[in-house]
């Protein structure tokens, strides 16, 4: 659970960071078309250096120690990302992994290194170095051949037309499947489509015997919704439920983080503090390749360079950050009227930030996928336990 302070008026503010999101590298290798990164508002990126410098990296790791000193944390998480975080090569993630692990040694604190990758640099080169520090490895793939490769691939120079990567991922989940390896498996990351059929897509997912499945909604705001969001419709709260219903019907075999939360928070609001559901905020920070300090890049989808702080790691600690104005409000203070009287608000927290955004009320409304959320905990509150507050 983060560590935050909660006023009067139910407004949460974050107090420490206990995950650290390094981006080694800013560019990716695939041109997915529903990337936030590249193929959404934001345009930071290009700027940017492809690789973090050795300087940078040096700084982000003394700072991590200094905040982990400073709060006294047990446990914390440093992820490895991008862009694609293995374009870095096997070099730099040995020595900053390396570094991490020696300047943290002496805090008394776990440290949980991982990285999330599109699979395709994942070599068995690549994975021994990944071995060497105990690196968790997460994977993203939208289902099988068909529906990954739909968005996930490369564009021809000449023809533009998508080169799927379906089959480097699955030769990739291949070698992190082996015994060697195959402790290194975190899970597998899938961004929903509804052009693919949910329980499909999940069988295919779970066919690569993955420890863990986390199910993304696709970014978008009241200003640029999501294709087949709005009206009265809940399109992507009946994909989740189909999902939902075939991990439960075949007894849970993998854990499903999404699931888990909304189980937990109906249950005893004992669930994830992840930013896309509960009220408290997530304890993440975020740094680019030239050391910016960030807020959740997820903001990006909002406009061009919103979730910018202004700050860097040379010239603000994380504490610094956390003092700044305009950091992003959390707790049902900061939703709007319709989601603090709702029911279940203390469920879905008003969902992902970014997703309540729109120009005319900027984050005072609640998620463009309102409906969904509430379908899909409902849907789940009557499988699984009474709602709380239902």
């Amino acid at each position: 659970m983060p560590r935050v302070s909660v006023t009067r008026d139910g407004h949460t503010t974050l107090t420490a960071f206990d995950q650290f999101v390094v981006k080694l590298h800013s560019r990716c290798n695939l041109a997915c078309d529903y990337c936030y990164v590249f193929e959404l508002r934001d345009t930071g990126w290009r700027s940017r250096p492809r690789t973090m410098p050795a300087a940078v990296r040096e700084r982000v790791v003394r700072r991590i120690a200094e905040h982990v000193r400073r709060h006294g944390l047990r446990r914390i998480r440093v992820i490895l990302h991008g862009g694609e975080p293995l374009l870095a090569g096997a070099a730099v993630i040995d020595e900053f992994a390396g570094s991490v692990r020696r300047a943290l040694a002496a805090t008394g604190a776990r440290v949980e290194l991982a990285v999330q990758t599109n699979g395709t640099l994942l070599t068995d080169a690549m994975l021994e170095v990944l071995l060497r520090h105990g690196i968790c490895v997460g994977v993203s793939l939208d289902g099988d051949a068909q529906a990954h490769d739909r968005h996930r691939g490369r564009r021809g120079r000449d023809s533009g037309a998508r080169h799927g990567s379906h089959a480097q991922v699955a030769a990739a989940l291949a070698r992190l499947d082996t015994p060697r390896h195959r402790g290194l498996f975190g899970g597998l990351l899938c961004t929903v489509d509804l052009a693919n059929p949910p329980r499909d897509t999940y069988d295919a997912l779970v066919s690569h015997r993955p420890p863990a499945v986390d199910f993304l909604l696709p970014h978008g705001t009241w200003d640029a919704p999501p294709v087949g969001a709005g009206g009265t419709r809940a399109p992507y709260g009946a994909w989740l439920c189909e999902v939902f219903d075939r991990w439960d019907d075949t007894g849970r075999p993998v854990r499903v983080r999404l699931f888990e939360s909304v189980i937990g928070m109906c249950r005893d609001h004992t669930g994830s503090s992840a930013e896309t559901l509960g009220t408290l905020p997530a304890a993440v920070a975020v740094i680019e390749t030239d050391g910016a300090l960030v807020w959740t890049d997820s903001l990006n989808v909002v406009a061009d360079g919103a979730s910018h702080t202004g700050a860097n790691i040379f010239s603000h600690s994380f504490d610094g950050v956390l003092a700044l104005p305009g950091a992003p409000e959390h707790g049902v203070g900061s939703l709007c009227a319709t989601c603090r009287s709702c029911a279940l608000v203390d469920i879905c927290g008003g969902g992902l930030r970014a997703h309540r955004y729109g120009k005319e009320q900027g984050f005072a409304n609640p998620s463009v996928y309102c409906l969904d959320l509430t379908w899909l905990i409902q849907h789940i509150g009557r499988r699984t336990a009474p709602l709380s507050r239902a």
